[in-house]
């Protein structure tokens, strides 16, 4: 990736997206370009406009890191955008004062047998294990059922989350909110792109997505970033229908870029007995992930 234009689009398009009223700026009639003017930027940064556009065009060799937080803070950068700042930074030797730092990145990361142990002792959560390509690499039984149709049509040795979206069209059914769910994950590619900007499997992917999904593409120019940490994600499973599940996102000591992700519901609830029911539909062994496929026409192939 050309890492100026990575720092130029990076800027410009959160500079973009800040509306003027909520850093206490008039509108005006006479603003031609959408969110802040440079100078803007700028002076709310603390620094001059001619270093400013220096930055923006990629120039972040000289920048401190007392630059890089007044411009997080100008532009009302979230956790996530901070961060993705402070490493395109470091790539161009600002932020260290050095080299910039090699971050591993996941190729070939397999479970050892005792976290595999552990995912299958969880039995009434879905445990799944990704990296930040959004390849899924373990699960637990209920896990398994849960992601079942994208297991059951991924084309690659790992499953992955980011071609199941935006090239099986199931994908569409499965999260009834696609368009939210499409975002995010386009959001954790850029900020895994950010993380190990040298990854050939994270180049192979993001450059394959965006010759054959146009909304792919679309999203990969807004530069967004996001940390997959905690929330609700909505599913609709062709066995147990809709689903609403908690999500905790726990990094993995020691293996960067991989995280276990735990779905689960509330003791009792309607979506808690859903899951109790969709385990029930998944008997597989353990160690051995790429068991019976759970979708209809596989079920009905095995009657």
């Amino acid at each position: 990736m050309d890492h100026r234009a990575e720092v130029r689009e990076f800027l410009m398009t959160r500079r973009a997206r800040v509306d003027p009223e909520r850093v206490g700026l008039q509108r005006g009639d006479d603003r031609r370009v959408p969110g802040l003017r440079r100078g803007e930027a700028a002076a709310l940064a603390g620094v001059s406009v001619e270093y400013y556009a220096r930055i923006e065009r990629g120039g972040l060799g000289s920048a401190s890191p007392a630059v890089l937080d007044g411009i997080a803070r100008a532009l009302l950068m979230d956790d996530a955008e901070r961060e993705h700042l402070y490493r395109l930074a470091d790539r161009a030797g600002a932020a260290g004062g050095g080299s910039p730092r090699q971050e591993r990145g996941t190729t070939g990361w397999r479970p050892s047998p005792t976290l595999q142990w552990f995912l299958d002792s969880v039995g009434t959560a879905a445990a799944l294990v990704g990296n930040g390509r959004t390849d899924l690499l373990a699960w637990n039984p209920l896990g398994r059922a849960l992601m079942d149709e994208l297991i059951a049509t991924s084309t690659t040795v790992r499953p992955n989350f980011a071609r199941f979206i935006f090239l099986q069209p199931v994908a569409r059914r499965f999260y009834p909110d696609w368009d939210t769910a499409a975002a995010m994950n386009v959001a954790q590619l850029r900020t895994e792109a950010g993380r190990v900007p040298h990854d050939k499997e994270l180049h192979d992917l993001i450059g394959e997505l965006s010759t054959r999904s146009d909304h792919f593409r679309r999203l990969w120019g807004r530069h967004d970033v996001w940390h997959h940490e905690s929330g609700t994600k909505r599913y609709h499973h062709p066995i147990v229908g809709e689903l609403t599940l908690h999500y905790d996102g726990l990094d993995v000591v020691g293996n960067p870029g991989v995280q276990l992700t735990v779905l689960t519901a509330e003791p009792g609830s309607p979506d808690y007995e859903a899951l109790q029911v969709l385990g029930a539909w998944s008997t597989p062994e353990p160690g051995t992930p790429h068991s019976r496929s759970l979708t209809p026409r596989a079920t009905e192939a095995e009657a």
